[in-house]
């Protein structure tokens, strides 16, 4: 990359509130939609987003990452990734973190395994190859809008930082948020995170 070129930022948004993560209940291939509040969420992220001429909107396959990406006004040219899809919680699915502990305890999906789920390095993976297509195109200093969901995006902060999957749990992330990966000289750095307009009334 050219020292005198910016480089772009990838802009992560985490889809609005649905059912369960309002409810705290694990939701990967579930295919809920959007609450009210959640619609709301998405539209009042229109207006942050519309700041930015983005070269390359990505979203999750999930109706949830869909409608926040349409309602957050770029329905219009999203392309589907499919390594944007949550973490699959396997036989954890639509069970919360206070019902697993009750025969797993302390459990967490960062450091516990996981009954017939994804492990952390199989996560790890999709989202470096999330990241490596956003790089062509933030390394031509132009931006990138990134549609997910909660635990995926934390991973791929992490990764972006170069740190390990794990390392994600320090990164709390509210439904309908926004977030911004970017670059300090040539460091890889958070820029804003967890940014959520219906959090501040």
């Amino acid at each position: 990359m050219p020292d005198e070129l910016e480089p772009g930022k990838i802009v992560l948004v985490r889809h609005g509130e649905t059912e369960w993560s309002a409810s705290g209940q694990h939701t990967s291939h579930t295919d809920l939609p959007l609450l009210d509040s959640g619609r709301r969420n998405a539209e009042a992220l229109a207006p942050l987003l519309a700041r930015f001429t983005f070269s390359l909107v990505l979203s999750s396959p999930m109706r949830r990452a869909l409608d926040t990406c349409r309602l957050g006004g770029l329905g219009d040219r999203v392309e589907i990734e499919p390594n944007l899809m949550e973490w699959d919680y396997g036989d954890y699915e639509g069970i919360s973190t206070p019902e697993i502990r009750r025969t797993v305890p302390g459990w967490r999906v960062w450091t516990h395994p996981t009954p017939n789920a994804e492990t952390s390095d199989e996560v790890a993976s999709r989202a470096d190859r999330v990241i490596a297509r956003c790089r062509a195109i933030i390394d031509r200093g132009e931006d990138v809008a990134l549609f997910g969901h909660g635990h995926m995006s934390r991973v791929i902060a992490a990764r972006w930082l170069e740190l390990a999957t794990a390392d994600g749990r320090l990164f709390a992330l509210h439904a309908g948020s926004l977030s911004i990966l970017g670059h300090e000289r040539e460091t890889p750095v958070i820029e804003l995170w967890n940014y959520a307009p219906h959090a501040f009334g």
